[in-house]
């Protein structure tokens, strides 16, 4: 984006910039570059795993600043995180049109790729790791109890169209409907619990994509594990889960505390072998958070508000944390007492009207964010 937030739809140019020609990604020294559906938005993740927080910092804020110098030295150019953009049109948002378009061109005749959910998106994705079907199951079912929650910390889209929207998480609520034409591939965002792969490529991915043979979709978009919308998805190719319920954040530290929150959360939760709750409530408790965020009024037994739950969650985290992701969980905390950067995103722009216009004031508080992500501030 430019100096006045407008979304610069270039990343063609600088993978063509840095590779000599237009592919899907450039794979660096220790991250990859890569494209989004969206030609304003690009994708940067590492090339190996992490086994500690604190490289996984210092790795990814190195892609963050090498990105940033490239594009304002070459383009006037500036990164910016965040659930979503808050003054993009969606007339204006162009789609990737090179290698790979066919699957978006597939994924136009079943859904209306020109709305929010589409569009206007961006969020953190956490992969976490399993060794066996065992374990990946276990940490499946596990994830499914937590995932409801986090966007009362996580959420970071208050603001789209230069309008404060309806829900703290506003990235979330156009998530969960932006496939509503096949609503299998999304389910509840909540993952239901399986027993095995076998009953999850059964239940899930045959699942929607006899309901998108159905609609005469396209082949290349059936038995694609990677369509599965839910907040948690397994991905047998890199033997992982892909984490998707997170708004991006405003800089890779906080990124990164969200990650030591869930990893030390789930290890206590496993080893205490914690009952599962049904899955109903956790559907019906995500759309409270989507809408109130940590005021929401929950049905989770350490409720009644999301907040009082995820201060349960940071307990059994703090209990269950190394010694490094300690230090991260500090942030977390910060979060659940004073509000997550949707609630300080809104209490600052509200301050600022008071003495310029709503978008003025959007905009201010909006490139500040810009500076926090190259200075891997966490906003307060």
């Amino acid at each position: 984006m430019d100096e006045n937030l407008h979304p610069l739809p270039i990343v063609d140019k600088v993978i063509k910039s840095l590779y000599g020609r237009v592919v899907n990604y450039v794979r660096l020294s220790k991250f990859t570059l890569g494209k989004e559906l969206q030609s304003h938005v690009a994708e940067l993740k590492a090339n190996t795993p992490f086994h500690s927080p604190k490289v996984f910092e210092e790795t990814m804020h190195e892609a963050v600043v090498r990105v940033s110098d490239f594009l304002e030295k070459r383009y006037g150019a500036h990164l910016l995180g965040l659930g979503m953009h808050p003054f993009i049109r969606l007339d204006d948002v162009k789609v990737w049109s090179h290698r790979d378009r066919q699957i978006y061109m597939a994924l136009s005749r079943v859904f209306n790729l020109a709305q929010h959910g589409w569009l206007n998106i961006q969020s953190f994705q956490l992969n976490l790791p399993y060794s066996d079907e065992r374990r990946a199951v276990t940490l499946h079912n596990a994830l499914a109890n937590i995932l409801p929650y986090i966007p009362a910390v996580s959420a970071s889209s208050p603001i789209y169209e230069s309008k404060i929207g309806e829900f703290v998480d506003n990235r979330l609520h156009f998530y969960q409907i932006n496939q509503k034409e096949i609503p299998s591939i999304a389910g509840d965002i909540v993952p239901e619990y399986v027993n095995s792969f076998e009953e999850y490529e059964k239940v899930t991915i045959e699942r929607y994509s006899q309901d998108l043979m159905r609609a005469n979709a396209p082949k290349c978009i059936l038995y694609k594990e990677w369509l599965n919308s839910r907040g948690a998805v397994f991905r047998f190719d890199r033997r992982a889960i892909e984490i998707r319920i997170m708004d991006e954040q405003e800089c890779i530290k906080s990124d990164v505390a969200l990650s030591c929150f869930i990893r030390a959360f789930l290890r206590g939760f496993i080893r205490e072998n914690e009952e599962h709750l049904p899955h109903s409530l956790l559907a019906e408790d995500l759309r409270a958070v989507i809408k109130d965020g940590l005021d929401a009024k929950v049905r989770h037994p350490k409720g009644p508000t999301a907040r009082d739950v995820c201060r349960y969650f940071h307990k059994i985290a703090e209990e269950n944390a190394s010694k490094e992701e300690k230090q991260y969980l500090r942030i977390v905390k910060k979060r659940i007492e004073n509000g997550n950067l949707s609630n300080l995103i809104l209490r600052d722009v509200a301050r600022r009207s008071q003495k310029s216009s709503f978008e003025e004031a959007v905009l201010n508080v909006y490139s500040s964010m810009t500076k926090n992500l190259l200075e891997n501030k966490p906003y307060s």
